[in-house]
């Protein structure tokens, strides 16, 4: 093989590196066989080792380093004193305009629609994970991350009790769940309060980018909007806050469940 046809091989992508002691444990809790290595230091001796157990059975390689290499294996200091490197993990793509007929039921769906910053995609699965949806649904939009180092940390292990699927065209896919979901777009304005929806079926939360908002297929597409009412000096709360209230709210009244 040439220099020039060396240089156009596609980059394989780095494992992820899963951060923190929640985030790890609930790896290998929920899939121990896609951990490679592990690495710690010494304040996490006794958080490591049932999983340093665990490995030396699989034959996988494990390591106590110091802080510094800890930071850069990580690659940032905000590792919580264990890295955990796994195999990559992507939302599952949605083959067609359906909802896989094995979803977990829940009362709330989540659906994130142009959210690209990942640490409020992980702020929003933790929010999601404790108050008990089973699923999120990633949009098609190119804005949309996807899983990511920075949102496996966030997520605190949120991310590992969640299936996380990817829409092909998410306004068909909505249009297409009407009939088992209310689906719902959170809106600054203009929207009913959580109380107002009714409670026939469970809900779809469409939440959007920050900045601009869900676009116009994806609001045609929801049957309703919902708006949180605050005290009027700041406009909206962030995504990952707003997406926290919604769902508690939509989970009091036990839609679906």
């Amino acid at each position: 093989m040439s220099d020039h046809e060396y240089e156009r091989q596609p980059r394989i992508p780095d494992p992820h590196r899963i951060c923190g002691s929640a985030a790890v444990r609930a790896l290998f809790l929920r899939r121990a066989e896609d951990v490679m290595r592990l690495f710690y230091v010494e304040e996490r001796r006794r958080d490591a080792g049932p999983l340093c157990a665990y490995l030396a059975r699989t034959r996988r390689p494990y390591r106590e380093v110091l802080p510094a290499e800890l930071a850069r294996i990580a690659g940032t200091e905000h590792h919580g004193g264990i890295v955990a490197i796994a195999a990559l993990r992507y939302a599952e793509g949605l083959p067609g305009h359906a909802l896989p007929p094995n979803l977990a039921a829940a009362p709330v769906l989540p659906v994130l629609d142009g959210i690209g910053n990942p640490h409020n995609l992980g702020a929003i699965a933790r929010s999601c994970a404790f108050f008990g949806c089973k699923a999120m649904v990633l949009s098609d939009d190119p804005r949309q991350c996807d899983l990511s180092d920075a949102a496996f940390r966030t997520s605190e292990g949120a991310l590992e009790h969640l299936r996380v699927l990817r829409a092909r065209h998410l306004p068909n896919l909505l249009l297409g769940m009407r009939q088992k979901y209310l689906t719902i777009a959170a809106v600054a304005r203009d929207g009913v309060p959580p109380e107002a929806l009714p409670r026939d079926r469970p809900f779809a939360l469409v939440l959007g980018n920050e900045e601009s908002g869900l676009p116009p297929p994806t609001l045609e597409a929801c049957e309703a909007r919902v708006t949180l009412r605050g005290s009027g000096l700041v406009e909206s709360l962030n995504v990952a806050a707003a997406s926290a209230v919604l769902v508690h709210a939509l989970m009091a009244g036990k839609a679906g469940a």
